[in-house]
């Protein structure tokens, strides 16, 4: 049974800034920001959401189906997915535009100024998960970050078709309103969301935490170094750490790395701990490498990782999705 990933496809074009943005914005200014920085370097790498939580689910020999709308311009990107386990047969091609571009800055603090056009990605609603199932047998759906009306449509055919899902609004939720907010993640088996997504995700719908509660399976709220927040369907509340960095290099990505690991752990019979244990790994893979395709993944290594990070009986039990 495959994990259809359906969300954003794009080429991420990625720079560092030696300095804080911080320092170079005056709160008494805001209504009239100017702002150029001149940056240190600049790295063309594949990325998107959906092509990130494949890649990832690819090394963890997951074969994800990957489900988005790209130009004719992914040829080589493609070639690059299925290399590493990936099923590309769930994309679109676009014959009018070309795939989508993010195009982000980050600096010393790990803070982020970014800008993404959608190009080809917002034909991604021409894709019918209904006839998807049709060819692929689905345990789960992860509707992330899109096409708005791509995202509505999956998540709406989903529970029409009864197939479960994982809702991702992500960045998307800044330009939804509350109802479509509702419709993205009313009846999921999942939600993800950052600290920052959660407020807005409750400040938008009106909703308290309970009603979501009521409406989802298990929430999952990242919380950078803090680790991650998981509530299960009966209320229970752990709160997983994260793995020790040694280095931070570029956070691009980081949230896509975890999803990946989370749920490719969950869906094969690891404990919610277990499984964002996993994610936290897989996260800091990415964090440490520039470009959220470029790691790799070194299963003595990430043993002795996992077993310092959480304990040698936390690695055993984790060491067979290696």
């Amino acid at each position: 049974m495959s994990i259809a990933v359906s969300a954003s496809i794009a080429t991420d074009h990625l720079m560092r800034f030696s300095g804080r943005f911080a320092d170079a914005l005056l709160a008494d200014q805001l209504d009239h920001v100017s702002l150029s920085f001149l940056v240190d370097d600049l790295q063309i790498r594949r990325g998107g959401v959906a092509g990130n939580i494949a890649y990832a689910m690819g090394l963890l020999n997951r074969t994800p189906l990957l489900v988005g709308a790209v130009g004719a311009d992914f040829a080589e990107y493609r070639q690059w997915l299925e290399a590493h386990g990936v099923d590309c047969s769930g994309v679109l091609v676009s014959s009018r535009a070309h795939t989508a571009r993010f195009v982000c800055t980050t600096d010393d603090d790990m803070a982020q100024i970014a800008s993404f056009y959608p190009g080809a990605m917002s034909e991604a609603r021409d894709i019918s998960i209904a006839e998807l199932a049709q060819a692929h047998s689905l345990e789960l759906v992860l509707v992330g970050a899109n096409d708005p009306d791509a995202m509505l449509r999956h998540t709406a055919q989903c529970r029409e078709l009864g197939i479960p899902f994982a809702a991702d609004p992500s960045q998307q939720l800044a330009r939804l309103d509350g109802e479509q907010a509702i419709q993205l993640i009313d009846g999921a088996a999942y939600l993800f969301t950052n600290k920052y997504e959660w407020a807005l995700l409750l400040q938008k719908t009106g909703l308290t935490e309970d009603e979501i509660a009521q409406r989802v399976g298990i929430r999952v709220t990242t919380l950078s170094e803090n680790g991650v927040h998981i509530v299960d369907r009966d209320g229970t509340e752990i709160t997983v750490g994260v793995v020790p960095e040694t280095k931070k290099v570029e956070p691009t990505g980081v949230g896509d790395a975890f999803r990946a690991g989370f749920l490719t752990g969950h869906t094969a019979g690891l404990s919610l701990e277990r499984s964002a244990q996993l994610g936290s790994l897989i996260a800091v893979l990415v964090l440490e490498t520039m470009g959220t395709q470029e790691w790799t993944l070194n299963k003595e290594t990430a043993l002795e990782r996992l077993a310092g990070a959480y304990g040698p009986e936390a690695a055993a039990d984790i060491k067979p999705l290696l």
